[in-house]
């Protein structure tokens, strides 16, 4: 019997039918990017030449998506086998995540029809961080999808094809482990790239590819616990509080170093008055850490750590403080130049929240029919 089940039941719910409103009012702004091109909804300009679909879809939306990723670390290379439960609900997290942010980034492709260029080596452009972030991206979907392959072989009844894909998965696993941790990093020197333009707040220069590989897994157990919480409300499940307050004490370890190199940081390079200028950047700054601090207030503390709403809070703080993170040093205090500025219009926006609600929509379907998440000891 597999250690896993569909929850079942049905899929127009409310939630459901509330996302696919949504999604349909994002299908229509997609439609018209393609149909009448990028400017027709956008704000981008010379000076932004990427907003929220980029920030938010691969930026933020990968990072996000790094549940698998830091589970994978946990339990194949640490060998804390107890979590096992937790690997295949993280790998759907991450395939759709990736999956989505991988089409988001079309959106901001001006000639997207010749995406199939990054896979033409005679065209790569080896100065490019992109070039590396894209090709990693690409090819880490490819791996999330055979990692996640066993819940559709079990659901079909495969058993021969389900064994010869089991011997086969641990290179899958350590290609797993090794391309998030390349492609994470790349979207730190990308920081690199753009010098002087990046606030001295959130510029760290060399350090910027260690800051975005703690800020990734941070997000990806914070994703976790956030996503244990909420198939325990929304499927009427068994709390997984026991298991998932164990993941606390590796955010706390990981907080407490990101903050730490982040503020020594601050000291070395001479930028520590940036903080007391009592500007946007500042407060956005103060802000950050605040979300950062919660989550090492309640996950330091067993008796706290043991609430399921106290590890929801602190999962979603550290969400939230992860996504302004990434928003701030990327969009929000970015500084292109004189005579630049950009606000995401509506149907941007609302591209982004149809792509959201869609990975939403499929998670959900997912879970029903593919046996996905642990199966119940009381079932």
């Amino acid at each position: 019997m597999s250690a896993y089940q569909p929850v079942g039941g049905k899929y127009f719910t409310r939630p459901f039918i509330f996302f696919l409103i949504v999604f349909l009012i994002g299908f229509y702004f997609m439609a018209e990017r393609f149909i009448l091109g990028m400017g027709s909804i956008s704000n981008l300009n010379g000076g932004f030449s990427w907003g929220i679909w980029v920030v938010y879809d691969v930026v933020i939306g990968t990072a996000f998506a790094c549940g698998g990723y830091a589970v994978a670390l946990t339990v194949y290379v640490l060998n804390k086998g107890k979590y096992h439960p937790l690997v295949r609900p993280a790998l759907l997290t991450s395939l759709l995540g990736y999956a989505l942010g991988g089409f988001g980034a079309f959106f901001d492709m001006g000639r997207w029809w010749q995406f199939y260029n990054i896979f033409l080596p005679w065209h790569w452009n080896f100065n490019s961080v992109l070039l590396e972030v894209g090709l990693c991206v690409a090819l880490y979907i490819g791996v999330l999808a055979i990692e996640f392959s066993p819940a559709f072989l079990e659901k079909i009844g495969s058993k021969k094809l389900l064994n010869r894909v089991n011997k086969m998965m641990f290179f899958f696993i350590a290609l797993g482990v090794l391309l998030p941790t390349m492609h994470q990093s790349s979207l730190g020197t990308l920081l690199i790239a753009m010098g002087h333009k990046v606030h001295p707040l959130w510029q760290t220069w060399q350090f910027q590819p260690l800051m975005a590989i703690i800020s990734a897994l941070t997000m990806g157990f914070s994703i976790v616990v956030f996503e244990g919480a909420f198939v325990s409300v929304g499927f009427n499940r068994v709390s997984e509080t026991p298991l998932l307050r164990g993941l606390g004490k590796a955010i706390v370890g990981l907080l407490i170093t990101f903050l730490a190199v982040r503020f020594s940081l601050l000291l070395i390079q001479g930028n520590v008055a940036y903080l007391f200028k009592g500007d946007m950047a500042s407060l956005l700054y103060l802000l950050e850490t605040v979300l950062f601090v919660v989550p090492i207030y309640i996950l330091i503390s067993p008796v706290r750590r043991a609430n399921g709403g106290k590890l929801l809070l602190a999962a979603i703080s550290m969400l939230l403080g992860g996504a302004l993170y990434r928003f701030d040093a990327f969009l929000l205090t970015f500084d292109p130049g004189p005579g630049y500025s950009y606000f995401p219009s509506m149907p941007e926006m609302m591209v982004t929240l149809g792509i959201i609600s869609l990975e939403i929509m499929v998670f959900l379907i997912v879970v029903k029919t593919l046996p996905v998440l642990p199966r119940e000891k009381h079932s």
